[in-house]
């Protein structure tokens, strides 16, 4: 549904403010972080997990990384794992490949976040290319998706001290 016209036609049906940033191609959440000189703790990277027979967005910041224990007590499942790009492609057909934005509510798809991007006024994220995201209030995201807010990512600095810790 969300090609980044008609993701910008619900936001403002919605009334929801927000500031569209176009910047050079990047591919990963951190380059977006980047390029769009936003901190990673803001950027929001969206990536798709399945859950048993069911498909969930997982919302986390570009500097954390997704735990599966921490997922799988969260949404109460034995084996979740994240999807192959082929379901991508057949789940967000109107989007570049890992660019869709975290609006599982606009796809049919139950949305997680994790607690701590609930902690920043902003977020921002892909619109549905590599070479536009979307930055508006955290409040005004929660109030449109109404996520389920769970701890379900570690932050790239602490598994990195952990790794440390143990060689």
């Amino acid at each position: 549904m969300a090609r980044l016209n008609d993701l910008m036609n619900y936001l403002n049906r919605s009334g929801i403010r927000y500031q569209i940033l176009s910047h050079a191609p990047a591919f990963k959440a951190h380059d977006v972080a980047m390029v769009t000189h936003v901190p990673d703790v803001q950027l929001a990277k969206t990536l798709i997990v399945k859950a048993g027979p069911v498909y969930w967005m997982a919302v986390l910041p570009a500097d954390h990384r997704l735990d599966e224990r921490l997922l799988k007590d969260a949404l109460e499942v034995h084996h979740p794992h994240l999807a192959h790009e082929e379901d991508l492609d057949h789940l967000f057909p109107d989007c570049d490949l890992g660019a869709m934005p975290p609006f599982g509510n606009l796809y049919g798809l139950p949305v997680i976040v994790d607690r701590s991007l609930t902690e920043d006024e902003f977020i921002v994220f892909n619109a549905c290319t590599h070479t536009e995201s979307i930055k508006m209030r955290y409040e005004d995201y929660e109030r449109l998706v109404q996520p389920i807010v769970a701890d379900i990512a570690v932050s790239n600095r602490y598994v990195e001290e952990d790794r440390r810790g143990t060689q």
